[in-house]
């Protein structure tokens, strides 16, 4: 399976498990919704029955007040309440639309109620109003005739009725609220608990997802820079081994081919540079035989003419010698920046002062000149001879190309950052800022070959060794007050190929 198909299955799979945790909160939640309303529904109807019930209540009351007393004042309870009985059992009706037997009941109460009012409520009090008008109000309700009191009991009994009506209606209120008051807890409940398992399996998946996804990347991804750092360090043969047969299989093949072009461009290139070792001995061999021979025969010239050979002709055998060393000289020193790089030299910790110590004494200065070396100077990792070659070319120039009798080379030292900065400053004739670049090139000097024996190969060398390491050498000088030659060496150098 692609990488990319495993991501999008990965998201579909999450997207699937969110859409489920909305889909069930959202059913869970209308039940809850709908529990609530009813026990909102429910609360409502038994409210409206008592406030129903109190309105019955305050009826009779303000009847009963007015039959024993006669004061027509107990009767404003009676006739406020009375229209709003009306719209108390619509509204009651309403609720019960979908509960027959309540509405049954409400019914039942109803029509007591009506026939509590006009059968037996009306015809009292309009009795007892007859009774005000003659004269004679405070007579009690037991003055009324015999039929009255009769009806009067029997009113009774209908209220004693519509308040057992009342206690049963409410009573089976109060029983499917409470049933529906728990639901609606449970349904809560449910709500919290099954969302939460959801969303934490959701989650927990999400991210065992994601974890299986980045760690199938990243160890396909650490094994191509394993590959990457073999390479660097020269295994060429590595190859990494990947069936998944998606798109970093793609990119694995490309880097095992690479691997593979490199391992065989740099086997083609060793047995080049075998090759080129093998033609630079022999063509120096061959070059430097000749050379030879000419200096062989210059001097055989000179032992059988003896005395009799010209001065002139002297002076042009002892030029054609020097000429002949020139050559051999530089054919050394092309061999010299050609090997640099193509041997493995020995690292080690090079004291630095004890290093241009034996240097001054092996070029051993001229009288009247003067290093001066400084009393701490680091040790560096370093192929030694490498060192010693850039020193001791850098020293001897100065010493070299100076225009008195006399001098001074100076070395100098300072580490910056991660580097040391060395300089060898000299107090001689300086360089023309147009030659400070072409100075570091193959073959080029300041001076005419005749006047100053040089091959033009030193300052090459210098700057190859020094920018293989990962350092770099430059120069800065005003004419006529010296030069002074600077170059870093990377305290942790990194030997390029």
């Amino acid at each position: 399976m692609n990488l990319s198909t495993k991501l999008f299955a990965g998201f579909v799979l999450i997207s699937f498990l969110f859409t489920s945790v909305a889909i069930v909160n959202y059913r869970l939640s209308e039940d809850v919704i709908s529990n609530s309303n009813f026990v909102t529904d429910s609360q409502n109807i038994t409210r409206t029955s008592a406030s129903l019930q109190r309105n019955l209540i305050d009826m009779e009351t303000g009847m009963r007040g007015f039959l024993l007393t006669g004061n027509e004042t107990f009767l404003a309870p009676y006739y406020s309440a009375e229209p709003l009985l009306p719209s108390q059992f619509n509204l009651l009706r309403e609720y019960m639309k979908e509960k027959p037997e309540q509405i049954k009941r409400i019914r039942e109460i109803e029509d007591l109620h009506s026939k509590w009012r006009n059968e037996f409520a009306e015809l009292l009090i309009a009795e007892k109003k007859k009774e005000n008008t003659k004269g004679n109000p405070t007579r009690g309700i037991h003055a009324l005739d015999h039929g009255f009191l009769v009806l009067n009991e029997e009113g009774k009994r209908l209220t004693d009725q519509m308040r057992v009506y009342f206690k049963d209606f409410n009573a089976i209120e109060y029983k499917v609220r409470d049933v529906r008051r728990k639901r609606l807890e449970e349904s809560i409940a449910n709500t919290r608990r099954i969302s939460t398992t959801l969303t934490v399996i959701s989650v927990l998946l999400g991210l065992g997802w994601a974890y299986y996804i980045t760690r199938l990347i990243s160890r396909r991804i650490m094994k191509m820079v394993h590959l990457a750092d073999k390479i660097s360090h020269g295994e060429y043969k590595t190859q990494i081994e990947d069936d998944a047969h998606d798109e970093l299989t793609r990119l694995t093949d490309s880097l095992n081919r690479m691997a593979a072009t490199i391992d065989k461009t740099f086997t083609e290139l060793d047995s080049k540079n075998k090759e080129l070792d093998q033609f630079a001995y022999v063509v120096s061999h061959d070059l430097k035989a000749p050379l030879r021979g000419i200096e062989n025969a210059s001097r055989w010239v000179e032992e059988d003419m003896g005395k009799e050979l010209p001065g002139h002709i002297q002076e042009y055998l002892m030029m054609m010698r020097i000429r002949v060393h020139r050559m051999e000289n530089l054919i050394n020193g092309i061999l010299a920046l050609a090997r640099i790089g193509r041997s493995n030299l020995e690292e080690e910790q090079v004291d630095v002062q004890a290093l241009l110590y034996e240097i001054v004494d092996m070029l051993n200065p001229p009288v009247g000149f003067k290093i001066h070396i400084p009393e701490q100077l680091p040790t560096v990792q370093a192929a030694k001879v490498e060192l010693q070659q850039v020193f001791s070319n850098l020293i001897s120039n100065a010493l070299k190309y100076h225009h008195a009798a006399a001098g001074n080379v100076t070395i100098a030292y300072q580490q910056i950052e991660d580097q040391h900065e060395f300089s060898v400053i000299d107090d001689g004739p300086g360089i023309e800022k147009e030659y400070h670049d072409r100075i570091f090139l193959l073959f080029q000097t300041l001076q005419e070959r005749d006047a100053v024996e040089s091959t033009g190969v030193g300052l090459a060398i210098v700057k190859k060794i020094i920018e293989r390491r990962g350092g770099s050498i430059w120069v800065t000088s005003t004419l006529g007050k010296g030069s002074v030659f600077t170059f870093t060496w990377p305290i942790l150098t990194l030997v390029e190929a």
